[in-house]
């Protein structure tokens, strides 16, 4: 999904493994945690999600080694969550912040060393499949309740999906809505109308799809499907503070400063073969650039012993300190992550295909990867698709394997053919240190090019809400997407189909390409795996001959974290810190 995620991210289905198995980016795994040396992305196999039976969904979720109860978790990171409501969460930070707090029908089960295994989450098992994937049928588990000790109902159920539809709802997933039968007409619930393909019939819920859907559980343990309180739905409101029914429930919020978990009493741990419950409460504080966060992770002092980022990795600046001292590198977790960090070009605005190569051929790729901490954080990216995930194809149109520090020559030369030395650009960036660093850079490249860089920062917590808008003043900005779940479906229908251009989408380029288009309807209805994996690879090559994009890097995640938070695991389903596995040391 979506990083910064997040996401994430539907015309035509990819059957991009069996019903049983879905191969995910993997990370070092147990290898990371030796940190014997810096992983490769481009060298790191893929692992398996596979899906598990009746009995891997039964609860209580496997204890932790050692762990213990009690205590509070806190965090050190930049900022607030943009969205709470689970439909709308299609960013990596606000998905797995909610983790201890929303369930869905299905979700991942983590294992000791951050394997995942998709189970029934309130749901007694993964669901079932008929018709060749066009109706899947899922039954509520019993005992499971909202944080007032009511009962999660069929009604609750039905009112989850059929709320996707209303207008509010803009920033999520539309997988849903797309495959539903009869979603293209319906306008969601509060005019009191049902939506006929989801049938309901005591705790069993059958949703009746338009097309064929082998990976629709998969679909549903993305957070922006996580289970909607009916009676407490606050509609827009809802967005601040969710109804929970997951081990923790909404303490306090200040916006744009913290945010508490405090235990919900009304959990059952036999109903979630998922989460554990070890700490009293959850702090997440904001406001901490990464230096800031570092340093106080380095220190290792009071409440910072007990603290952890969901978002915030160790500061370019400390990266060699860190990494290479024993003592501190026990206390960071080091992931290949699923993501793909890259600049959408805004295609309404850039329309000469000559001008988006000159950008592409004009970036300071090894410049940016030094701000970033150089080769321990990440590795330089040529195509959309990480090399873990499935259909990727190694090319490199714009030379960054030769000149990772740009080509300006090249670059200037498009420029000149298509009389636009001079082209103005605007380009929006986050409001962090970092991305003001990394701004700079960009400007001195594309401007030593040929091209009039204008640099907007824009703030952080609304950052994917303004540049996701149709009508945006930005020709070029920073994004990123991680695969919803593992194929190539889920990342070129989400971010490079016509057919999801639209405020509050994630095709911020506004690519809408005929032949694009028709390719990544073509490559959906590919059934077997290495032919549609070989299909997204020419989809991928396809929009970088456009220069739709300029690939950035694929990310290494170096995560730092306080002496005595314990076992900090890696959860691979959601590519973030596994919330649920940690515990304070007594």
């Amino acid at each position: 999904m979506s990083f910064s995620r997040r996401n994430f991210l539907i015309a035509t289905g990819v059957v991009a493994a069996s019903s049983s198995v879905l191969t995910a980016c993997g990370g070092s795994g147990s290898d990371s945690k030796s940190k014997s040396k810096v992983p490769s992305v481009s060298g790191s196999k893929t692992q398996e999600i596979p899906v598990g039976t009746k009995a891997d969904s039964v609860g209580p979720a496997p204890e932790v080694k050692g762990a213990v109860k009690g205590g509070t978790i806190y965090s050190l990171d930049q900022f607030d969550m943009d969205h709470m409501d689970p439909a709308q969460i299609y960013v990596s930070t606000e998905g797995a912040i909610t983790v201890p707090i929303l369930r869905g029908l299905t979700g991942y089960k983590i294992d000791e060393k951050g394997g995942a295994t998709l189970v029934g989450d309130a749901a007694t098992d993964a669901g079932t499949m008929k018709d060749g994937g066009k109706t899947w049928t899922f039954t509520l588990k019993d005992g499971v309740k909202w944080e007032d000790g009511s009962d999660v109902s069929s009604d609750d159920l039905r009112h989850t999906f059929e709320r996707l539809f209303a207008s509010f709802i803009t920033e999520g997933p539309r997988y849903v809505q797309q495959w539903l039968e009869g979603g293209d007409k319906y306008k969601g619930p509060y005019s009191g109308k049902k939506l006929d393909s989801i049938e309901v019939d005591g705790k069993t819920i059958t949703f009746h799809l338009n097309e064929a859907r082998t990976d629709f559980n998969f679909t549903l343990a993305m957070r922006g499907y996580s289970l909607v309180n009916k009676k407490h739905d606050t509609k827009e409101k809802y967005d601040k503070k969710p109804f929970s029914c997951g081990p923790y429930k909404i303490g306090a919020r200040s916006i744009g400063k913290s945010l508490t978990y405090v235990r919900n009493e009304h959990w059952d741990p036999k109903t979630d073969a998922i989460r554990n419950n070890y700490p009293d409460k959850y702090v997440f504080q904001f406001g901490f650039e990464l230096l800031a966060s570092t340093d106080r992770y380095i220190a290792d002092k009071g409440n910072d012993q007990y603290a952890m980022s969901i978002f915030n990795e160790v500061a370019p600046e400390r990266i060699a300190q860190v990494l290479t001292n024993a003592k501190l590198k026990q206390r960071v977790l080091t992931e290949v992550d699923t993501v793909t960090y890259y600049w959408p070009i805004n295609m309404t605005r850039i329309k000469d295909v000559k001008v988006r190569q000159a950008i592409n051929w004009a970036w300071p790729h090894q410049q940016l990867q030094t701000i970033r901490g150089g080769a321990s954080t990440s590795e330089l990216a040529t195509t959309i698709l990480s090399p873990v995930t499935p259909g990727y194809q190694k090319f490199d149109l714009y030379g960054v394997t030769k000149k990772p520090g740009g080509d300006a020559a090249k670059a200037k030369a498009l420029l000149k053919e298509a009389g636009k030395v001079g082209q103005k650009l605007v380009i929006a960036y986050q409001s962090s240190d970092n991305s003001v660093k990394s701004a700079v850079a960009i400007k001195n490249a594309l401007e030593a090019a040929g091209f009039k860089v204008v640099n907007k920062q824009v703030d952080k917590s609304t950052f994917y809400t303004q540049i996701g808008k149709i009508d945006n003043d930005f020709d070029l900005f920073a994004a990123g997407w991680s695969p919803d779940w593992p194929n190539g479906y889920s990342v070129f229908f989400p971010c490079w189909s016509g057919k999801n251009i639209g405020d509050g989408r994630s095709n911020y380029a506004q690519l809408n390409d005929p032949s694009v288009n028709k390719a990544i309807d073509a490559a959906a209805k590919i059934t077997d795996v290495e032919a549609a994996n070989k299909a997204w690879g020419e989809v991928d090559r396809q929009i970088m001959e456009l220069a739709a994009v300029v690939p950035d890097y694929h990310s290494i995640r170096n995560w730092m974290h306080g002496s005595k938070v314990g076992n900090v695991t890696y959860d691979s389903g959601n590519t973030c810190v596994a919330l649920c596995k940690l515990y304070a040391m007594k």
